[in-house]
């Protein structure tokens, strides 16, 4: 059997430097598909889809993360299946919006694959497709999730002007945290489920490429679990990006030890506990994205004002500056909803880069307008791609200390011929 598996392209933010990390879904569920099953793989964002080399792939797999990704992976599954394909979609965008993505489906899976998807391999060889499978909130053991299939990925496309990008990995699943912007509550649950530490390892030790982002929800969840990985993990000398961890000494001595390379720390205010926060970790070496959303209740466009000069008061390596976007299943959604402040639900239009909604102490446009000037204000002295080039060049410092610095060649040699006096 054959399957063909497709992670559709998206829009992607005009203000952020462009470059496109090997996706993370699409080699977890490549992983939990059978072994005897053929797998090829197209990610639109580097690559074009060339729908006459799949004829003979029995199944089409639609892997969609993000919401604004899910109209175009409903245009190419339309397309399958007027040639008569069968199509299946999964993933995060699958299940907020399984709903309406059922009207481009022959089916549609919910939940994790693990242990679950070898029912739709064998439904589908029986030629009983059902059209939805619903594993929500039914995990597998985290014992269960095998080493992601990279080798489905050309890893030539991922690199940032020719720098190696990072490995996308993951040590857990599930979040206890509840935050007002996030679906995950809902498509993973509000418990904390780590994977047994030395399948993380062995996963590790696959990955040639020495940079990792660890995609966890939070790190900060479970400071004794925390220190643990961090102690197994250094001996393999990995430089590693994550979202937040736990703002404890020893945990962030061992984590510098571990490889820390920059985290994604949020920035919810101007406060002396987030000044306080960014600085512990600057001091021991390690870099700070911040992560602002714009657009709460509490931001008119004086504080937005305020809150980009404080971020360049902390001296943040980068900053990522998103508009408050109320997606499917999160709490602010309903919050929104309720106070009837939803504008539309063009989901190709829900970027975290254009309002959509009604702002409680400015207009959509005010705020549009903000957005921009926080892109523009914080990076008026140096642009995006050079600051991102900075953070690259101190890791590359850290790997020429500890001696696992590679210089890996991203694409074939060109040779050069001396042209011939008619081609002059």
């Amino acid at each position: 059997m054959k399957i063909k598996l497709i992670y559709p392209k998206w829009p992607k933010l005009k203000n952020q430097p462009e470059f496109n990390l090997p996706p993370h879904g699409p080699v977890c569920f490549a992983a939990a598909v059978r072994d005897d099953i053929e797998i090829s793989f197209c990610d639109e964002n580097v690559e074009e889809l060339d729908f006459s080399q799949d004829a003979d792939a029995d199944l089409i797999a639609m892997s969609v993360m993000l919401v604004c990704q899910i109209p175009r992976a409903w245009e190419i599954a339309d397309k399958y299946r007027a040639d008569g394909k069968k199509v299946i979609f999964g993933g995060i965008s699958a299940m907020l919006l399984a709903q309406e993505t059922l009207a481009h489906a022959d089916s549609v899976f919910i939940g994790e694959a693990e242990g679950h998807f070898d029912n739709v391999i064998r439904d589908l060889e029986k030629g009983q497709l059902k059209q939805v499978y619903d594993f929500h909130l039914n995990f597998p053991d985290t014992g269960q999730i095998k080493t992601a299939r990279r080798d489905i990925l050309k890893r030539e496309l991922y690199n940032f002007r020719g720098v190696q990008m990072v490995d996308l990995v993951h040590a857990s699943r599930g979040c206890r945290f509840n935050c007002f912007p996030c679906c995950t509550p809902f498509l993973g649950g509000r418990k904390f489920r780590p994977r047994p530490i030395d399948a993380v390892l062995r996963e590790l030790e696959t990955i040639e490429n020495n940079r990792l982002f660890f995609v966890d929800n939070s790190f900060a969840q479970d400071g004794e679990w925390e220190k643990e990985l961090f102690r197994a993990i250094a001996p393999l000398k990995k430089k590693w990006v994550s979202h937040p961890i736990k703002d404890d000494d020893e945990i962030l001595d061992l984590a510098v030890k571990a490889g820390c390379w920059y985290v994604y720390q949020a920035i919810v205010d101007t406060s002396d506990h987030m000044r306080d926060r960014v600085a512990r970790l600057k001091e021991r070496g390690i870099g700070v994205e911040g992560t602002i959303i714009l657009g709460t209740d509490d931001h008119d466009e004086d504080y937005i004002r305020r809150l980009v000069d404080f971020l360049l008061e902390i001296e943040l390596d980068l900053a990522e500056f998103t508009v408050l976007t109320p997606f499917p299943h999160t709490p602010i959604r309903a919050k929104l909803e309720q106070e009837n402040r939803i504008l539309h639900n063009d989901w190709a239009r829900y970027t975290a880069g254009e309002v959509v909604f009604k702002p409680k102490k400015m207009s959509p446009d005010a705020l549009q307008r903000m957005y921009e000037y926080a892109w523009d204000t914080f990076y008026s002295d140096c642009c995006k791609e050079i600051k991102m080039a900075d953070l690259y060049m101190k890791v590359i410092e850290k790997e020429r200390k500890d001696g696992t610095y590679k210089r890996v060649r991203l694409r074939p040699e060109r040779k050069w011929n001396k042209p011939a006096a008619d081609d002059r």
